[in-house]
C-alpha cells in the first residue's frame, strides 16, 4: 500500500507535467514534418500561456482562455509562416527572433493591462481545468498518428517534408501545406502554454515555460519526428520533472541536496537523451529547404 501511495501520485504528476510538453511537441511535429524548422516553440507557448490567462480571468472560464490561446497561437503561427515561407527568412534566426520578441512584448502588454510587469491575476480554483488537458492531448496524439498514416492530407504533410518535388508534381500546393502546418504548429504549442497557466498554475508568470519549448523540440527529435514516440519522450521528460519535485528536500547521508542540483534533472535527462540517441534519428529530408517554394 505504501508503494502504491507513492507510485500513483508520481504517475499522475508525470502525466500532468508531460502534457504541455506534448502539446508543444505536436506543434513542432506539424511544422517540421512539413519542412519548416521551428525553434519558436518556446515563444508560441508563452503567447498561449499569456493569452489563456488574460482571457480566462476576464471570462472566469478556463475554456474561454483555452480558446483565446488557440486563436493567439494561430495568429502568431501565421506571422511566423509569413516570414519564413513568403519572405524566405532564415528559419532558425526567425524562430529565435520570435522567442526574444515575445519575451519582451508580454511584460510590456502586462504593464498596460495590469500596471505590472509580473504575473496576471489568478484564475479562481473552481474555474481551472481538472484533468481535461490530459484527455485532449491523448486524443490529439492518437488523432495525428492516424491522420499522418491513413489520410491523404497526412501523406501530403509527409511529402512536404521528405519529397516536395513529388508533392508539386501531383498538383498539390506545397506553400499551402506548409502554411496550414505552421499555423497549426502555433495553435498546438499555444495550447501547451495555456496548459501551464490554466491547469498546472492559475495565472501567467514571467517566462513560466522555463525552456519547455526547447525540451518539446528535443522530444520531437528523440521521437524521430513521429507523434507517438515524441509523446513517449515527453512522458520521459515529464517523469524526470516529477522526480525532481519529489527529491527536493531529500537528505543523503544527513545532508540535504541543494535544490538547484535537483531542479536541473529534467534538463540533464534531455541532454543525455539527445546525446545518446540523436545519431539514430533522421530528420525529414527537406527540413529547412526553401528550394521548392
Amino acid at each position: 500500500m505504501n508503494e502504491l501511495a507513492f507510485v500513483l501520485p508520481l504517475l499522475f504528476a508525470t502525466l500532468r507535467l508531460a502534457t504541455p510538453l506534448c502539446f508543444a511537441a505536436m506543434g513542432g511535429f506539424m511544422s517540421e514534418r512539413s519542412g519548416v524548422v521551428n525553434v519558436a516553440l518556446e515563444g508560441f507557448m508563452l503567447v498561449g500561456a499569456f493569452a489563456g490567462a488574460v482571457a480566462g480571468v476576464a471570462a472566469e472560464s478556463a475554456w474561454m482562455g483555452w480558446g483565446a490561446a488557440l486563436m493567439a497561437g494561430l495568429l502568431i503561427g501565421a506571422l511566423f509562416a509569413f516570414f519564413v515561407i513568403e519572405l524566405k527568412a532564415d528559419q532558425i534566426i526567425t524562430g529565435m527572433a520570435f522567442n526574444l520578441l515575445i519575451m519582451g512584448a508580454i511584460p510590456f502588454i502586462t504593464k498596460i493591462l495590469y500596471s505590472s510587469t509580473g504575473s496576471t491575476p489568478p484564475l479562481g480554483v473552481d474555474d481551472r481545468f481538472d484533468f481535461e488537458p490530459i484527455l485532449m492531448i491523448g486524443l490529439l496524439v492518437l488523432g495525428l498518428h492516424f491522420w499522418l498514416y491513413k489520410m491523404r492530407s497526412g501523406l501530403w504533410l509527409q511529402f512536404a517534408g521528405e519529397h516536395p518535388e513529388a508533392l508539386l508534381s501531383s498538383g498539390v500546393s506545397l506553400r499551402r501545406v506548409r502554411w496550414v502546418s505552421v499555423c497549426l504548429s502555433g495553435a498546438f504549442a499555444a495550447c501547451g502554454g495555456a496548459t501551464l497557466s490554466l491547469y498546472l498554475a492559475s495565472s501567467y508568470s514571467p517566462l513560466m515555460t522555463g525552456g519547455r519549448g526547447f525540451m518539446a523540440l528535443a522530444a520531437l527529435i528523440f521521437g524521430g519526428w513521429r507523434p507517438v514516440p515524441a509523446a513517449l519522450a515527453c512522458l520521459l521528460f515529464g517523469f524526470a520533472d516529477a522526480v525532481q519535485i519529489r527529491l527536493q528536500g531529500v537528505q543523503v547521508f544527513g545532508v540535504e541536496i541543494p535544490v538547484q542540483f535537483v531542479q536541473i534533472l529534467p534538463y540533464i535527462v534531455t541532454i543525455v537523451a539527445l546525446a545518446g540517441f540523436i545519431g539514430n534519428r533522421r530528420a525529414p529530408k527537406a527540413l529547412g529547404s526553401e528550394t521548392y517554394l
